[in-house]
């Protein structure tokens, strides 16, 4: 037999040795990092899952971004600067994240703007009220955490230890919107009105932010499996439900879902169903502000291609400089 005849069998050998040391790494608990082996499948899964994330942290700024310029104080548009400053920021982290698995970051932003990767469908809805400011920090911040916590346990090193940093931030961003809204509550009775609406908008979005329901989510069952998920879509739901529903009622709010219940047998609330095909709708782009989000990405990725060129070419002479000496 020649060495040709062989090589395949002490490939498929090798391979199946480095599978065993993977899976010997995930099964002690311990993390994958960057130089280590991991199958494709892993990578591929944690690319676009962190991809999404950072996507979801850019885009984020858009909706809250719009009231910079309509602050009632300068005090609440300091607060509100360095939020939005903040989740950029948290982009940056999980897109470097993303560059330690062998992705591109000018490549992640083209494919966000081609529509060929996605951002949490939460960030397609329009911030038209200023308690929106302060439920997208209750709600939706109070959702990210819930569904990012677990994350800081996650196999992947470099995504686990970027989370960590993310949580604390988001955590506080989640006061910030409570005393916004507590603030608000304590005022007039428009303005008690005006944060009841914004929450009878963001109710159900809030709920679908984490993915559709288990046995209708294609990815939930190996990325367990994988250790980049800790819990599944509909357990992190259930846990959101269950922490919102006294803050609510220390805020003097009600959510829109007459389904929603204490279960005593269970132990946690019973609630409604979100509306999944307003879901699909959004997330395939037909959402209320999808395009509205993408163009203003596009415009400023394309207005920053002078920065990107004028770094590029200052690090290059950097680097000659350097070599010449």
């Amino acid at each position: 037999m020649s060495v040709t005849d062989t090589k395949p069998a002490l490939d498929d050998a090798a391979d199946a040795e480095l599978q065993r040391e993977f899976d010997d790494i995930l099964g002690a608990g311990q993390r994958i990092e960057p130089r280590d082996w991991m199958p494709q499948g892993y990578r591929k899964t944690l690319i676009r899952q962190i991809a999404q994330h950072a996507h979801s942290e850019i885009i984020g700024m858009q909706p809250e971004g719009n009231w910079l310029t309509r602050a009632p104080s300068l005090r609440r548009k300091a607060i509100l600067m360095a939020k939005v400053q903040d989740e950029a920021g948290h982009g940056l982290y999980l897109y470097s994240a993303a560059e330690t698995l062998g992705a591109d970051r000018g490549d992640m932003t083209v494919k966000l703007i081609e529509g060929k990767q996605k951002y949490s469908s939460i960030f397609n809805y329009p911030t038209p009220s200023y308690a929106d400011v302060g439920v997208i920090g209750w709600l939706v911040d109070g959702a990210a955490i819930c569904n990012q916590v677990p994350l800081c346990r996650s196999s992947y090193g470099p995504y686990a230890r970027a989370m960590i940093r993310v949580c604390k931030e988001e955590s506080f961003h989640q006061r910030q919107g409570f005393e916004l809204l507590m603030t608000m509550m304590r005022g007039t009775e428009a303005q008690r009105e005006m944060v009841q609406e914004s929450v009878d908008r963001w109710w159900w979005p809030a709920l679908m932010m984490f993915g559709p329901p288990d046995d209708q989510s294609p990815n939930t069952e190996q990325s367990m499996a994988w250790g980049i998920k800790r819990h599944t879509n509909d357990e992190l739901r259930q846990r959101f439900v269950d922490m919102s529903v006294p803050q609510a009622k220390i805020l003097g709010v009600t959510f829109p879902d007459p389904e929603l219940a204490w279960n005593d047998e269970r132990g946690a609330h019973d609630f409604g169903t979100p509306d999944w095909d307003e879901f699909m709708k959004v997330v395939k782009g037909d959402g209320p502000c999808n395009a509205e989000r993408v163009s203003n990405r596009r415009a400023a990725h394309e207005d920053g291609a002078w920065v990107r060129e004028a770094a590029a070419v200052f690090a290059q002479n950097r680097t000659e400089q350097r070599v010449s000496r």
